[in-house]
Order: structure tokens, then sequence, then C-alpha cells
């Protein structure tokens, strides 16, 4: 536990009224973000206004993995514990549906995942501890991560750039927005919190030809259907049912007139588990069926797997240490355990090298209608949450 000059419910009072006190700025920092939002790996502008504010703030930074930005704020005896806060900056090729001011100025690309409020949030952060820095021990390392929502995962790449050394934090913590939380609660899990994700590519292969005649041809098209309906049979008959497992074929594209059997058709989907022994014998049992029930048509199959992210480990002493912080924090009626999710996350790869807390953060609000999940068009939050968040994370920080 970490040593403050004053009491635990000074320091909080000091990080709260900084809260409130930058709330209204950060704020316009989500607005900017959301307005000019940038796909996995193509955060230029985004890494730019990172570095902006930080070099305004005096807290020095590098540049890894050619838009991640890694800061570092010691307080008082620097090399005493080393902790990790980290925000992702990329958006999705989603077109916004909101009508608001802050729309985003980019067709088709939408902050949908609230990864601009993640970095606004530790942004916010980041400018709290700083002006508290005489009042703290050891080191906050600042990650602003790009490309987390495509693979191989941002995360991974900073990783093999040495993001974990040099200083090497002793744990790392993350908050995500969860739209079906109200604003001003948190919620924790220890242990696996989240799923592994892969990506399937299928391409059936066969002689096309006249829609009238099929007896010429190998009906990729009717193949394809039989495949999509023969992969449910892995999960629901290969695995034990008290395994949380999703398959799910998302893309199904072939042909382009009323009168042609085509000679391609391209299946995408994704395969999220949460035992790494079951998701790499499911790998083998997707391409070995796939393969053979095509061949078994007149056709062929190239399956291809591409392994993402594996599971999201909550380390479970640091997030049973840190929901009782966040307790101290915010009262235990607004932290709350958070949900088994199917969904993934690269900040596995931290929570698979160094105790991680990888949290959520409220932002819905059913009174002002913002209830919009993750990865829809009209995805919002109430920006109640952005003081919620900054000062949230600013605590862990100290305390955790």
């Amino acid at each position: 536990m970490i040593t403050f000059t004053g009491q635990t419910g000074y320091m909080i009072e000091k990080i709260k009224n900084l809260a409130a006190k930058y709330a209204d700025e950060f704020i316009e920092v989500r607005h900017h973000l959301h307005e000019n939002p940038e796909l996995s790996y193509q955060e230029f502008e985004t890494s730019k206004f990172v570095q902006q504010r930080l070099a305004s703030l005096g807290i020095p930074f590098e540049v890894k993995a050619n838009t991640g930005v890694i800061g570092l704020i010691q307080g008082k005896n620097p090399a005493s514990r080393i902790i990790a806060l980290r925000a992702d900056m990329d958006a999705l090729p989603i077109l916004e549906e909101n009508d608001v001011p802050y729309k985003s100025k980019q067709p088709g690309i939408m902050h949908a995942c609230g990864h601009d409020v993640h970095t606004t949030c530790l942004l916010g952060a980041a400018k709290i501890l700083n002006e508290l820095k005489a009042e703290w021990e050891g080191t906050v390392k600042l990650i602003f991560q790009p490309g987390e929502e495509k693979n191989p995962g941002g995360a991974s790449l900073l990783i093999k750039e040495g993001v974990l050394e040099n200083p090497a934090p002793q744990k790392i913590f993350a908050l995500h927005v969860h739209p079906g939380l109200p604003v001003g609660k948190y919620s924790f899990r220890g242990g696996m919190v989240m799923a592994s994700a892969d990506e399937i590519y299928i391409t059936i292969k066969a002689k096309g030809g006249h829609a009238a005649a099929p007896q010429f041809t190998a009906d990729t098209i009717l193949i394809a259907s039989q495949v999509v309906i023969s992969l449910q049979q892995i999960v629901s008959r290969n695995n034990n049912p008290f395994n949380p497992t999703v398959l799910s074929i998302t893309s199904f594209q072939g042909g382009n007139t009323t009168n042609v059997i085509p000679s391609e058709v391209k299946l995408m989907g994704t395969l999220r588990a949460m035992n790494e022994d079951w998701r790499f014998k499911a790998h083998v049992l997707i391409i070995k069926q796939t393969k053979e029930l095509v061949a078994a048509m007149g056709a062929e199959a190239d399956v291809h797997i591409d392994v993402g992210y594996p599971f999201v480990l909550n380390d479970i002493a640091l997030s049973a240490e840190a929901m009782k912080r966040a307790a101290e924090f915010a009262g235990n009626e607004h932290v709350e355990e958070t949900e088994l999710r199917m969904g993934a996350e690269d900040f596995a790869y931290y929570s698979h090298k160094i105790p991680g807390c990888f949290f959520r953060l409220g932002v819905g609000n059913e009174v002002k209608n913002i209830t919009s999940n993750v990865h829809t068009p009209t995805f919002n939050i109430d920006e109640a949450a952005i003081e919620k968040g900054m000062g949230m994370m600013a605590w862990l920080a100290v305390s955790g």
C-alpha cells in the first residue's frame, strides 16, 4: 500500500476536486478526438495531439510502434513503484448517425467503441497526477496505444518494442466504457473476464456455371451455406457446454447476378473462447470439417485462421484491491462486479505478462436516451463520465 504525505481521504478529495475542475476542459478534448477519428495503425494526428498535450504539461514521452505514445510521470522516490495506465486511440469503420455538434468529420469512421473517451480520461488523469506529483511516490507510465481493434493488436506491437521495460511496471490498469452501466458507476472482476478472438477466412472454389444448369457445376452458394450450418456443430457437439464459446460466420460474399452460379464464395467469421486448449483444438476442427465437407460436395476450400488476442486475465488480488480502492473513491453503491463477456481486448497481452486490471466505466443514461451499445452508429456517452474516468484512473495509479 502506498503512503501519502496526507491521509487517504485527503488525496481522494484532491483528485476529485481536480477532476471536477478540469472536467469541461477534457470534455472539449473528447469532442476534438471524436470529431477526428482515425482507423487502427493510422492514428497519426491523434498521436500528435496526445504528444502536444503531454508536452504542454512538461511530461516526457517517447513514440513507439509508429503512433503509440509512452509518457512518464515521476513522483517522489520514482523507483519505489511503477504503475502503468493504458488507453487505446483507434476508431472503427462505422458511419456515425448521431446528431451532435462533435459528430465525426471523417465519413465512415467513428469512435464507436469509446476509445476517444479512454484517451481523454488518461490525458485527464495525467494532468491530475502531474499536478500532484509531489504528494505521491513512484512512477506512472502512460501508455497511449494504437490498433486495439485490429490484429495483431497494438498492445502486442508495443510489448515487442519494450513498453513493459525501462522502467518495467509492476502492474497495469485500463478502463473501458460500458453503456449498460449507469454513469457514475464502475465494475471490476478478477480472473478471466473476456474471451480470446480469432478471425476465420474461408474461400470456396469450384467451376461456376449457368444457374439453369446446376448439374454442370459445383454450387458454391449451396456448399457455403452447408458450411455455415455445419460449423455450428463444432461448438454444440465438440465443446463442453460449460466452456463459453462463440463461433459466428459474419460475412457471406458470392455472386452478383440471378443466373450465374459463382466460381468463388468467401466467408468470414470469428471464434471466441475462454479456454486456450479448446481454442486451438477448435481451429483444427474448423479446418478439417470445412475442407472435407467442401470436397465431398465437389469443390475445394482454402481456410485461414488468423490467431488473435488471448483471453483477458485480470489478476485476482490486484482486481480485488482495485475494487476496494474504487469503493473508497466512489462509494460502495457505485462499484459492481463486471459480468463475463465474449468480447475481446488486446489488453490481454499486457495481462498475460504482468498483473493487470481491466475495469468498466459507466457511461449510460436512460433518462437522456444514451443507451446504444458499442460498435453501433449511435453509440455515445453521458459526458459526466469523463470526470469520473479521469479521477478513478488517477486514484488507482497512486493507490492501486
